[in-house]
């Protein structure tokens, strides 16, 4: 499964398309528990692609209860080097208009702390440099893709994750874009930090369902409004996904990602004095670096 780089995760909706040919559905246990569900692995124009429900099949599980971990964990052991998150988010922004999508650059966490955020600890200390928290290179193959089957495409903007599930109040919405964030969502932190400690490329395809409840002349957030956007997006997600893999070859290289923890080992002074345990959970992820 070694040529397995490219994966998807997003709602189960996703890997429903013409051009894919499914070949496996794959269980993987990870030391952090088991993924939000079966990995789909398929062949989307001579790639293989393997694309993981973010929130399990049918949608049961709720943004804090998300295996983040089990799920970037179980992609690298794939041999994933490349990640496109599929996300629905709240626009923060007059410009940022719902049916568009935002492939945004800058992340900011707002979560409370109920989430695994770190492969690390345990006896292995790790400071991942995150000043660019998705791949620039990633992110404007998936806006050319996204351009290219017809979405009206956003390059850039601040995403900032909210803990949820309830949505945000006018008061927290308002603070939100004073702060000068664009967009707002429940599960790209710390999706997108656990996949730069695995050295995987992160570019998140947001689409915007709404202008979450600062906007006074237009529809509240809701749950239903969430779904009807998302639907009536899903082609396009689908046609940017396929897209994306037919260029493959066009803008698949090393990307500074694919060493993120080259550095961020530096504190460890005696690998002898790691627990095993550890070493052997995290292997898949910084084997290249790990001493025996």
């Amino acid at each position: 499964m070694s040529d397995i780089e490219l994966a998807v995760i997003g709602g189960s909706g996703l890997y429903d398309m013409t051009d894919l040919q499914v070949s496996d559905n794959v269980s993987i246990t990870t030391p952090f528990g088991l993924p939000s569900g079966k990995i789909t692995i398929g062949t989307l124009h001579g790639q293989q692609v393997a694309f993981l429900p973010r929130h399990g099949r049918g949608h049961s599980l709720s943004p804090s209860e998300v295996p983040y971990r089990a799920n970037i964990w179980a992609l690298k052991s794939l041999g994933v080097r490349y990640i496109v998150a599929v996300s629905a988010c709240g626009s923060l922004r007059e410009d940022y208009q719902p049916g568009d999508i935002v492939i945004p650059d800058q992340l900011v966490d707002f979560t409370k702390g109920k989430r695994e955020v770190t492969f690390y600890g345990r006896g292995l200390v790790a400071h991942v440099g995150v000043p660019f928290p998705f791949s620039p290179e990633l992110g404007r193959a998936l806006a050319k893709s996204m351009t290219t089957v017809g979405a009206n495409v956003h390059q850039g903007g601040c995403f900032i994750t909210i803990e949820g599930p309830r949505f945000s109040t006018k008061g927290e919405s308002n603070l939100f874009r004073n702060w000068g964030m664009s967009i707002v969502g429940m599960t790209t932190s710390p999706e997108a930090f656990l996949a730069a400690e695995a050295e995987i490329a992160y570019a998140c395809m947001a689409h915007v369902t709404d202008y979450d409840v600062w906007h006074d002349a237009e529809e509240l957030v809701t749950a239903d409004l969430v779904i009807r956007t998302l639907s009536a997006n899903a082609v396009l997600a689908k046609a940017g996904i396929s897209q994306l893999a037919s260029s493959k070859q066009e803008w698949a290289a090393d990307f500074a990602a694919h060493s993120a923890m080259r550095d961020a080992l530096a504190l460890v002074g005696d690998w002898e004095a790691i627990p095993e345990d550890v070493k052997s959970d995290l292997e898949p992820i910084i084997g290249r670096y790990i001493v025996t």
